[in-house]
């Protein structure tokens, strides 16, 4: 899907960036390791400002594009309904974090919004802002597939992993690849389970068995009320029944949270957009 086909009228797109997915891209799936003339290996923050810029230009339209990060408290909340949430990424390199606040300041310097929220992780702080701005076309750049909850007629989620012709993801994509509509995403996936979060889902329901499940656009309850939690898998559902609407809950996004203040609404006209190299070298660290 192009964004000519989504965007029809060419309309200013809201990019909400979920800044620790791009800066883990940037840090551990960029093509090659930069150095600095003094031998510095600045990979994550020069690969950050690249990913950022060709992004923005992947959707070939006018751009008013926030950042959002992670807060430091952002995962006890989830993590008071189940300890495991997460806890696969306890051994992950969190180096990259050491570039958090030269990214900021460049961001600052290329004129690039970005918004944290101390007791909330960038997914509610997008969702949120995703539900402030209805009425105007925006997209999520991640490649985080619970944002794909979110998507409708005026949102989709931007995924530059793909090819070109396949970045954008909209509501036909969703349907077509899992069988479900974005609405019922949090009850597919409470089904089928989430790995890179840690939620193992219902052991013997696939992806296949959980669109099944929830085929006719049904809710996990409507579901279950219509008698499709059938053989072993579906046993094993109604054993663990409240733990799979735990887990929806866990997945589902909250959209009113309290956010600081915003940034001011700025347009990036991202042919202008400095390159990774300059925005590195202003911010003192190519030497």
């Amino acid at each position: 899907m192009s964004s000519a086909e989504w965007n029809e009228d060419g309309e200013e797109v809201l990019l909400l960036v979920d800044g620790f997915n791009l800066l883990w891209r940037a840090a551990f799936g960029f093509p090659a390791v930069i150095r600095n003339p003094s031998g510095t290996d600045v990979t994550a923050i020069f690969a950050f400002f690249a990913l950022l810029r060709s992004s923005c230009r992947t959707l070939d339209t006018p751009v008013e594009c926030v950042v959002c990060f992670d807060g430091e408290d952002g995962l006890q909340s989830r993590q008071a309904s189940d300890s495991e949430y997460k806890q696969n990424r306890v051994d992950v390199d969190l180096s990259p974090l050491d570039w958090l606040d030269d990214i900021k300041k460049g961001l600052d310097v290329i004129g690039v919004g970005w918004v944290e929220s101390c007791a909330h992780e960038a997914d509610d702080v997008i969702a949120t802002l995703v539900n402030r701005s209805a009425g105007r076309p925006r997209s999520v750049l991640s490649m985080d597939k619970d944002f794909y909850q979110l998507i409708d007629d005026e949102v989709t989620v931007l995924n530059t992993v793909k090819k070109r012709s396949r970045a954008i993801v909209n509501r036909t994509e969703v349907v077509d690849r899992f069988g479900v509509e974005p609405r019922q995403w949090c009850d597919f996936r409470a089904l089928m389970g989430d790995p890179s979060d840690n939620i193992p889902g219902v052991r013997g329901i696939g992806k296949v068995r959980a669109a099944r499940i929830l085929a006719d656009g049904l809710t996990l309850e409507e579901a279950r009320a219509a008698g499709r939690l059938v053989g072993a898998a579906g046993a094993t559902a109604e054993q663990m029944w409240d733990k799979v609407l735990t887990w929806r809950q866990m997945i589902r996004l909250q959209i009113d949270i309290d956010l600081p203040a915003l940034p001011q609404r700025t347009s990036v006209d991202a042919a202008y957009l400095p390159l990774a190299a300059a925005v590195v070298n202003t911010l003192g660290l190519w030497r």
